[in-house]
């Protein structure tokens, strides 16, 4: 990138001018990652200071059986296969309540779009779940369940998200979103929730007054231009409802445990590559310049590793994803290091290693506890990178 277009960029930056389509490829395409990552920590640190975000979640997956068969997904079983499982009401609720002596503040849901339970057994279960633990927040189901839901019910989605809100839900799940481009998305998704369906739901969970959360699932078969597009839909849809408080670029895994039973069920890496810490940072540095209303950008440290999810703090993230325990829709796939679990004192060692403030927080973003952050006496003690 020559100088001029770094200097026009870095006045749009700092005036508050909104990036365009074509600014957010030249940023892709510059290989000054240092550059990038410190005129995206520049926003980052506009919006909120030196403070890290996270909470204390658990994940919850009742099924692992799908209808679908999308090509990077190692989660999704079907019907009577070895592993598949769907879980009674009332174990999931007894595994939930098993979590509650570690003080979580939030339950995550998602499932695989199972053929044959029944829309009553989704209410349902978020009742159960909030009458064993009441003071957790439910943040359940992707717009691609919510779909689903449409047609097993015959009910209209907002008429399902009313019932699943009076049941306990306070919030919808980013999945589903993968890349939204069909260029890409033909090749690697195998339902039906495309942007036009995708972008429904979002659009009515907002006007109930639900905020959710909006994902990229990135490093596969895209190009840079693909995920600006991506970032650009979310970002003219957050313009209308202002109902996202966080985007998550989540990166795509490669399928290393299904192959000890020989079965591949991840039909993209053999033409793909995951990305890079570098190309990780870049996207993350990208994305907070580009997606300038939307305040928090999340780093889901299980999919990144935990040494990059702590350099993406340095590079536009705000928040560290939970303390999580098993999340199998990535740990169903990958086996490079990331560990099932963090504690919250492990959470806060990291974020205080990485040089910030932890402040705890519940899924609405409103702030449970602040703690201290590095030690300032000591030599040693990371700082935020300087803007």
């Amino acid at each position: 990138m020559d100088v001029g277009l770094k200097r026009e960029l870095e006045e749009k930056v700092r005036s508050g001018e909104r990036l365009s389509r074509e600014d957010g490829i030249a940023l892709y395409e510059s290989d000054d990652l240092a550059w990038l990552g410190g005129l995206a920590h520049e926003v980052r640190t506009r919006k909120n200071g030196d403070v890290v975000h996270f909470n204390v979640n658990r994940h919850l997956n009742m099924t692992n059986v799908c209808t679908a068969s999308c090509a990077y997904c190692s989660f999704q079983r079907k019907p009577g296969e070895k592993d598949a499982y769907t879980m009674r009401i009332e174990e999931a609720v007894k595994l939930a309540k098993s979590m509650e002596a570690e003080n979580l503040t939030e339950l995550h849901i998602v499932n695989g779009l199972h053929p044959n339970l029944p829309w009553r057994y989704y209410p349902r279960s978020l009742r159960e779940l909030k009458a064993a633990l009441p003071n957790v927040s439910l943040k359940a189901f992707t717009a691609t369940e919510i779909h689903h839901f449409e047609t097993i019910s015959g009910l209209s989605a907002s008429e399902i998200l009313d019932e699943l809100i009076d049941a306990g839900l306070e919030s919808l799940t980013g999945g589903g979103a993968e890349i939204f481009d069909w260029e890409v998305r033909q090749h690697i998704v195998d339902h039906r929730t495309h942007w036009e369906d995708w972008s429904r739901i979002h659009r009515l969970a907002h006007e109930k007054g639900l905020k959710t959360p909006s994902t990229m699932l990135y490093g596969h078969i895209e190009e840079p231009r693909h995920r600006v597009d991506h970032v650009l839909r979310l970002r003219e849809l957050q313009d209308e409802t202002n109902g996202f408080q966080v985007f998550i670029p989540l990166r795509y895994q490669h399928d290393f445990v299904d192959m000890k039973d020989g079965k591949v069920r991840n039909r993209l890496q053999a033409r793909t590559q995951m990305a890079t810490g570098a190309e990780a940072l870049k996207t993350f540095a990208v994305s907070r310049l580009l997606f300038d209303n939307v305040p928090h950008v999340k780093v889901f440290w299980v999919m990144h590793g935990v040494q990059t999810a702590q350099l993406a703090l340095q590079h536009g993230a705000d928040d560290m994803d939970g303390s999580v325990v098993e999340y199998k829709i990535t740990h169903d796939a990958d086996n490079f290091g990331t560990p099932n679990k963090l504690t919250r004192e492990d959470l806060l060692d990291l974020i205080r290693d990485a040089g910030f403030r932890p402040v705890e927080r519940n899924t609405r973003y409103e702030i449970i506890r602040e703690y201290d952050g590095p030690d300032p006496e000591r030599r040693e003690s990371p700082q935020p990178m300087r803007v």
